[in-house]
């Protein structure tokens, strides 16, 4: 038998060699290459990519590592780090600011590592060679180029890129420097942008408005000259202003592109050097010669040679598809040709590795049967543990349910007594009693901390609702941005009394995504009031939102710069009822664990990294999609519940709605009414004035763009407009004063020199309630005046009395304000329950300030928004105190009422009749 196996043994050896055949030529050597990119995001950086990636294609044997540090600089030095401890053989880096990134650059190169900086310098001349654009260079051929362009006369406005960029820096001083050479160019101003278009959208055209007179447009990079162009379009400048750009990308959102279609007039081409980056860096590391400086050039591209610019660079875009087809090719040939030889091998392979089994099969079948008597042995004794463990977790399970049954059963009974504690306490702190300071300390004691069990016990009948599936998810469309920002401002003061700062930064201005308000509100709660408990004095907490496109996801990181969470704590810390070992303040122990039940609820993650000693960073992960079944049946705008205040936080609640200042509005007569006068010939605007402050308050404006936005804030009683007015007609300002609903209620006559009958019509239908021609008469502009007040007022009575008796809510229809009235309606009712509801919270939830919604109420009902948000109350008090399950005091509650006691007598003074007889007179008693 063993002589049998030795003869198979030197049979496979030959049949091995022969596989292998003879050696082959050593391979060519492999280099690993790292570049740190300080982000991806723009247009011009992702060319620079391709152009690198094109450029390694020539170079199989070479490694391309990427890490991109997302305008992030110490995030850089610790990637460019990363890369040193990864064994790298060249680095190129692309900084997002100079000297920050130096010192590491510097220690690479000091490591004997060949460093490439690419497009923009460090401070230090240790590195090894530098590829980029001269960006003084550029500035300057747009200054010799625009000087031309001009013919020497002109206004020229600069659109900067980010502000202490050193690219923005250089190609201002260039532009500057340039235009010096022509006396009779003006530099008339600048809009700082920060590389981006929707920046130059939102500034440009106030600085546009305030210099008519330019001639040109000169931005820093493509993107913004095309946000320049959208904005010139926009205002009717497009055919007289010219746009003149940096970058001359190729492809459809490319400068080349722009200059073709006419939107821009030319751009500057700013290679972005990703191929000599390549080229430098592979002579560097195959001992080529190399230049150490590689200053790439540019030119101005325009109309005149767009043409051959556009059919060369898609020129070279095919050839390089043909190199990449044949470089397939050629891979799929040499995969073949690998895979071949790998099956020659793994045959050899499988023939010694059979002649080996053969031989370990024979003894194993010897020891098999051994063996196995010995394993039915130990599967007994197993089956019979296993059986036992299963009963064991049966009865564990059993009890365990039991004792949460139990628990929320007694969370339940505690609502009741609570109520009772937290009514009478309430009601003896507002009711203005003559208490000592000990016994008001003693009281609010009593207050916090009952408040305090009242949240604990809320905790725990989460806690049960999520483990028996009993809490749904009713998910609504929203800007979570908002949504934050209104749980940080409850934090803001008592954060401020520990000496913590808050911090919040949002990627982007607005996030729509469907969440619900409730279930979100407790988790970011309960991360923010653990990350303020443990945050020592001078601390910080960042709340930051960023989505996550590739994802589809949105993340809500809160960052705190506490103690950090122990070693022996991280594995639990998502625990019920786990309050960790570190020494400190002590909790429930419910609220992490509630805040991972709730995001998993909402098809969310929590995910958090801790280092000891320098803080925690908690990650809410949230889908920007769900499923229908989570998506509540009526669309509406979610409006952030009433955030339970922790006794640690906030010493008494605040009153229920807060009193808007008093301020007098018009009847239709005195001088209480407030008429703004809008007329931009100074002396007619002067004359109406003088004519009517006796009998008004009176405020001007001299163009449309003003008079919309006092309109918008003062939200007068009247308004006198002219038709022609500069930039925007006086038509133009009723169409959006009629068509907003801040406004839409305030009656308007228009002035004017026009007095065709076709012209009277066009101002009627604009929404005008007066059309008066020039020259008028005094007397009768001051008697229409009050007749439109007093109009006004028969119209505020209508829609008071359309208010129904039963119930608050006014049914939306066409009109403006009665869709207002709905709106404002419909948020006081979904926050009812919240006793600490104010003016500012039911303004903040309609996007606008308190004293717009309050004279927006008070014009439209005659009324304060605070008695407005009463009377709801009250009216739905009508209707709950019909339920004989519900106690009065938790009507009271419910309706947001501090004390049953103050319900009662709210009540009685709109009713005459208390809560208990009107139950006792509209409930039949059952016989």
């Amino acid at each position: 038998m063993k002589k049998a196996l030795r003869i198979i043994c030197l049979l496979m050896g030959c049949a091995l060699l022969g596989a292998l055949g003879p050696v082959r030529a050593a391979a060519p050597r492999h280099y690993v290459i790292g570049f740190s990119q300080c982000t991806t995001g723009d247009a011009w950086r992702r060319a620079m990519l391709a152009g690198m990636q094109k450029e390694l294609s020539f170079y199989p044997n070479v490694t391309f590592r990427l890490k991109d540090a997302r305008d992030d600089s110490r995030r850089q030095q610790q990637q460019i780090r990363e890369f040193l401890k990864e064994g790298i053989d060249l680095l190129i880096v692309s900084a997002n600011e100079a000297e920050p990134v130096t010192p590491v650059v510097e220690e690479a190169f000091n490591r004997g590592i060949p460093v490439v900086i690419l497009d923009r310098r460090t401070t230090s001349k240790l590195y090894t060679a530098y590829v980029g654009g001269n960006n003084l260079e550029v500035g300057r051929a747009a200054g010799r180029y625009i000087g031309n362009l001009l013919d020497g006369r002109g206004n020229v406005l600069e659109i900067q890129g980010l502000a202490g960029a050193s690219p923005a820096v250089d190609r201002h001083q260039g532009l500057a420097a340039a235009l010096a050479a022509y006396p009779g160019i003006r530099l008339v101003a600048q809009v700082q942008g920060d590389w981006k278009r929707p920046s130059v959208v939102q500034n440009l055209p106030r600085v546009l408005r305030a210099h008519p007179e330019v001639n040109l447009i000169f931005a820093h990079n493509d993107r913004m000259a095309l946000g320049a162009y959208q904005v010139c379009k926009q205002l009717g400048l497009d055919r007289r202003v010219r746009v003149v750009g940096v970058d001359g990308l190729s492809g459809p959102q490319g400068g080349i592109q722009f200059v073709q279609d006419g939107v821009l007039t030319a751009t500057l081409l700013y290679p972005p050097g990703g191929e000599e980056a390549i080229r430098t860096a592979m002579n560097i590391l195959q001992r080529r010669p190399y230049a150490k400086e590689n200053v790439l050039g540019t030119m101005v591209i325009d109309s005149t040679n767009v043409l051959t610019m556009k059919m060369q660079t898609e020129q070279l875009a095919a050839q390089q598809q043909d190199i990449q087809r044949q470089q397939r090719l050629l891979q799929q040939q040499r995969d073949t040709y690998a895979s071949q030889q790998t099956v020659l091998y793994v045959l050899a392979g499988a023939l010694l590795v059979a002649a080996a089994l053969a031989l370990l099969v024979w003894r194993a079948l010897r020891a098999n049967r051994r063996i196995t008597r010995v394993l039915a042995g130990q599967n007994d004794e197993i089956r019979s543990q296993r059986n036992q463990i299963q009963e064991f977790a049966e009865q564990a399970k059993v009890e365990t349910e039991a004792k949460l049954r139990f628990f929320t059963n007694f969370s339940h009974e505690l609502r009741t007594p609570l109520t009772l504690i937290l009514g009478p306490v309430e009601e003896m702190l507002t009711s203005g009693a003559d208490f000592t300071a000990a016994h008001r300390h003693d009281l609010g004691l009593v207050r916090r901390n009952a408040q305090r069990l009242l949240r604990l016990v809320n905790q725990l009948m989460d806690f049960r609702k999520i483990d028996v599936g009993k809490m749904p998810v009713r998910a609504t469309e929203g800007n979570l941005v908002a949504f934050v920002r209104d749980i940080l401002d409850a934090f803001e003061k008592p954060a401020r009394q520990k000496g913590v700062a808050l911090r919040f930064l949002p990627a982007e201005p607005v996030m729509t995504l469907p969440f619900d308000v409730n279930i979100l509100d407790k988790v970011l709660f309960n991360l923010l009031a653990n990350a303020l408990k443990f945050t020592p004095e001078r601390g910080q907490i960042t709340v930051s939102l960023q989505p996550v496109p590739a994802e589809n996801s949105v993340r809500v990181s809160v960052e705190d710069t506490g103690r950090g969470i122990s070693e022996q704590d991280r594995a639990h810390i998502f625990e019920w009822f786990y309050q960790g070992q570190q020494p400190g303040a002590q909790g429930s122990g419910m609220g992490l664990a509630l805040a991972l039940g709730l995001t998993r609820l909402h098809q969310g993650q929590l995910t958090f990294t801790s280092q000891a000693g320098q803080g925690s960073t908690f990650v809410v992960t949230l889908p920007r999609t769900l499923p229908a079944g989570m998506l509540a049946p009526a669309a509406a705008l979610p409006v952030a519940p009433g955030l339970a205040q922790d006794e640690e936080m906030v010493a008494a609640p605040p009153p229920a709605v807060a009193e808007a200042p008093a301020a007098g509005f018009a009847t239709g007569e005195g001088r209480d009414a407030l008429v703004l006068v809008i007329e931009d010939n100074e002396e007619v605007n002067a004359f109406l004035a003088q004519k009517l402050r006796p009998h008004f308050q009176v405020h001007t404006a001299l163009d449309g763009s003003t008079g919309l936005r006092l309109a918008a804030e003062l939200i007068p009683d009247l308004i006198v407009c002219d038709v022609m007015l500069p930039e925007i007609s006086g038509l133009e300002v009723v169409a959006q004063l009629k068509g907003d609903w801040r406004t839409s209620h305030i009656p308007i006559v228009l002035l004017t020199a026009r007095s065709a009958p076709e012209q009277q019509v066009e101002g009627v239908q604009a929404g005008a309630d007066l059309y008066l021609t020039k020259p008028f008469n005094p007397t009768f502009l001051l008697e229409s005046l009050r007749t439109l007040l007093g109009n006004r007022d028969r119209l505020r009575e209508h829609f008071r009395r359309e208010l129904s008796v039963d119930t608050a809510t006014v049914a939306p229809t066409q009109r403006v304000d009665q869709k207002f009235l709905a709106d404002l309606t419909a948020i006081i009712e979904a926050n009812l329950d919240r006793a600490d509801l104010s003016v500012e919270d039911v303004a903040r939830s309609l996007g606008i300030s308190r004293v717009q919604l309050y004279r927006k109420v008070k014009a439209v009902l005659g009324t304060s928004p605070t008695d407005f948000v009463q009377s709801i109350r009250l009216t739905k008090a009508r209707q709950l105190l019909l339920d004989d399950s519900l106690t009065i005091a938790e009507v009271a509650y419910q309706l947001g009422f501090n004390s049953p006691s103050y319900f009662s007598t709210s009540f009685k003074g709109r009713y005459q009749i208390s809560p208990s007889e009107y139950r006792a007179l509209h409930t039949t008693p059952v016989e």
